[in-house]
């Protein structure tokens, strides 16, 4: 079976525009792969990359910034959604921000989103074919935080964002064949989650969903696991890592148009930095 290559986009809500950044220089570099996850904000941006359309997440977060119709604290107590959802996946790309449907689904690359199952507690992969219809709940299902969203009805099922059940999932693509991954985090090498404090209050918050609560309460050492993982993957040449050289000095909603744009910089800093690392593992 031949080898693929693979694109692991980690979420992160706007520290994502980092991974934009990224990804922009890979469009500007016809550095391209046969496969890509996104998981959260690495799937509702990085579908950007598919759409062959940089700096579109880039120019719509700085438009949108300091719009209480994006997202505001009042959305969240009007509808349980912190980011409106019809402003996010229904205005800003069929009206404001136009996502081009066709050139996604023209472009050959495979695009995978991961979501967690409310009741299981499992990460589910769906595979986008238009973006259009259930792809769209599919992107709001990977990028709905538990607590600021309330969860995505699919078929019968409920969904949360993935990074509940699978922040970086870079067990998917090597069960479907042998494959070279390129993995792009939000936050740097050396970053480690601390186990959250609030254990008790999670324990009261997700009573109703108990595979999703033992998720959350054990979510720092999974993540950190999986951060180990890849240290000893990178190290033996079977994976490469893509990583801000700091952490990313953004909040996570209300952030201003200069700090979106910094991030971004930074992102395309980092690209360049390892455009020839990442030519040289692709080939």
């Amino acid at each position: 079976m031949k080898e693929k290559t693979s694109l692991v986009l980690e979420g992160g809500a706007i520290r994502d525009i980092f991974t934009t950044g990224v990804l922009d220089v890979f469009l500007a570099n016809n550095i391209t792969f046969d496969q890509a996850v996104g998981v959260s904000a690495g799937a509702a941006f990085g579908v950007n990359y598919k759409s062959h359309q940089p700096q579109r997440a880039l120019r719509y977060n700085k438009r949108f910034a300091k719009n209480n119709h994006y997202a505001s604290l009042k959305s969240w107590r009007k509808t349980g959604n912190l980011y409106n959802v019809e402003m996010c996946y229904h205005i800003i790309p069929d009206l404001l921000d136009y996502f081009d449907y066709d050139a996604f689904a023209r472009d050959p690359m495979d695009f995978w989103v991961c979501a967690t199952d409310i009741e299981t507690g499992k990460a589910v992969f769906h595979r986008l074919i238009s973006g259009r219809g259930e792809d769209m709940d599919w992107i709001r299902a990977s990028a709905s935080i538990p607590v600021f969203a309330t969860p995505v009805e699919i078929d019968g099922h409920f969904y949360w964002d993935g990074g509940v059940s699978d922040s970086i999932p870079i067990d998917f693509f090597p069960k479907l064949g042998p494959t070279k991954q390129v993995i792009i985090t939000t936050q740097p090498r050396n970053y480690r989650k601390i186990p959250g404090k609030h254990r008790l209050l999670y324990s009261r918050i997700f009573k109703d969903y108990p595979a999703v609560k033992e998720r959350v309460l054990n979510r720092a050492q999974d993540y950190n696991q999986t951060l180990e993982k890849m240290t000893q993957l990178e190290n033996d040449g079977e994976i490469l890592v893509i990583a801000p050289p700091a952490p990313l000095k953004v909040k996570t909603f209300k952030n201003s148009p200069q700090a979106i744009q910094n991030i971004y910089n930074i992102g395309v800093k980092t690209a360049y930095n390892n455009l020839q690392k990442i030519r040289h593992f692709l080939n």
